[in-house]
């Protein structure tokens, strides 16, 4: 068996289980091990499926064996969340409230990723409920950032971003309501991709806010991807060849009243369109009507929704949660029914002229968060700069999530500085594409 197996994208594994020179039982194994003998592997991974992983693999192996391989992914180990539901393994969303909660059923996600042969290692830590960028979790676990141990890993799907970046699956599948893919993903210098509401179905998944809870996968490369989302949206994998980014419309969203970046991912983020520049993309930089205003209503849109979702469980034993998690569900209880409906009737209009002033653009690019991530230690300890950090985390992800966009960050070159691109509503192949013209001129 090989340790560099641990490292390699999804895509090549594929590759060398279709030429034969990789066994899935064998790279299921390595991956095992590795979670097992890992010191930071129960902060990762919340619990491993390993009885469910090896007889999927043994089965890949025999569809590889008898050139019956059901696609590109048939055979390669990832890990899931653990709001996404598996089967007869504890699904509990990284929170007390819900220990012991065990599904008889795959959610739908899982089942399209199994029927195309990937294998599932297990569940990942994240936030409680999902409801933090911060992805620091003193009731479950706390991942460490692959670049320092000492400092936030981002969230909420702060596991599913560990496991890849410390060798211990393939990729990762996690969840995106306002960040929670993109953040750990430019944390530990990953591909995060945040796809259009709707595309991927939600059935089976413990949800926060339904109107905008999406799933997406972490991963090493764009390919990796496109090919799961392929897989877990059920359609056919976006075609990524030719892509290039000369005569791409790439416009720089750059408004002072959304507020300041600091200077780490300010300067990843200048280094980064210097090179799209050369490429030969055409840039244009300035605000843009609707974001603004749509962030705004923020506090009422999401709050209001994850406290209608989980208010009775909370408010049975709030003593399980962690503070600051708890009080930003709680202040959803601010906003009425009237409230709720004119912001989501006002959010409908701004999302409509949002789509009307991009239409010229093929993506809008921001840093993906105007913050590194902050000592794990201090956001635990002191309750409000967890809160003042996990409102400037979700800054820019969340516009997407508002607006209804798809999205996805790539790694800047500069160590936990994302580089995030956003496209209209369903253009998820199209935002693939580009992402891959990116991915080659930012490596």
């Amino acid at each position: 068996m090989s340790e560099s197996w641990l490292w390699m994208s999804a895509a090549d594994l594929g590759r060398g289980i279709s030429a034969g020179t990789i066994d899935p039982r064998e790279l299921t194994e390595i991956h095992l091990d590795a979670i097992d003998s890992h010191p930071d592997g129960p902060a990762i991974y919340a619990r491993t499926t390993p009885e469910r992983a090896r007889s999927e693999a043994a089965a890949a192996a025999a569809r590889a064996r008898a050139r019956m391989r059901r696609g590109p992914l048939d055979g390669v180990p990832i890990s899931w969340k653990d709001l996404v539901d598996t089967a007869g393994t504890a699904t509990e969303s990284g929170s007390a409230l819900l220990k012991d909660r065990i599904p008889v059923t795959d959610a739908v996600a899982l089942t399209r990723a199994t029927r195309a042969g990937l294998v599932c290692l297990g569940k990942t830590h994240q936030t409680e409920f999902a409801f933090s960028g911060l992805g620091v979790n003193p009731v479950t676990a706390t991942p460490p950032n692959i670049n320092d141990p000492e400092l936030a890993p981002g969230g909420s799907s702060s596991g599913a971003a560990t496991s890849v970046a410390f060798g211990l699956a393939a990729a990762g599948i996690g969840s995106d309501t306002g960040g929670s893919v993109r953040i750990p993903a430019a944390w530990n210098d990953l591909v995060g991709l945040k796809t259009t509401h709707g595309a991927i179905p939600l059935d089976g998944v413990v949800p926060l806010c339904p109107r905008f809870d999406t799933l997406g996968p972490l991963c090493r490369s764009v390919e990796d991807a496109a090919l799961l989302f392929g897989v877990l949206a059920g359609r056919p994998t976006p075609d990524l060849a030719g892509s290039s980014l000369r005569g791409l419309r790439l416009h720089v969203l750059d408004d002072p009243d959304l507020g300041e970046v600091r200077d780490g991912p300010a300067e990843a983020f200048a280094a980064a369109l210097d090179r799209l520049d050369g490429a030969g993309a055409v840039l244009t930089r300035g605000p843009l009507p609707a974001v603004v205003e749509a962030v705004g209503l923020s506090p009422c849109v999401f709050a209001a929704e994850a406290y209608a979702t989980w208010r009775e469980v909370i408010e049975a034993r709030p003593e399980l949660m962690h503070g600051p998690v708890r009080e930003r569900f709680r202040s959803g209880a601010a906003w009425s029914a009237v409230d709720f409906i004119q912001a989501w009737s006002r959010l409908e209009t701004l999302r409509a002229t949002y789509r009307h002033a991009t239409a010229g653009f093929d993506a809008v690019l921001m840093p993906t968060a105007p913050i590194l991530p902050p000592d794990a230690g201090r956001l635990l300890s002191d309750s409000d700069f967890f809160t003042t950090e996990n409102l400037l985390t979700l800054r820019s992800t969340r516009i997407a999530n508002l607006l209804g966009l798809c999205a996805i960050t790539l790694p800047s070159g500069a160590s936990g500085c994302g580089f995030m691109a956003m496209a209209a509503p369903g253009a998820d192949a199209r935002l693939l594409r580009i992402a891959t013209a990116l991915e080659r001129s930012l490596n």
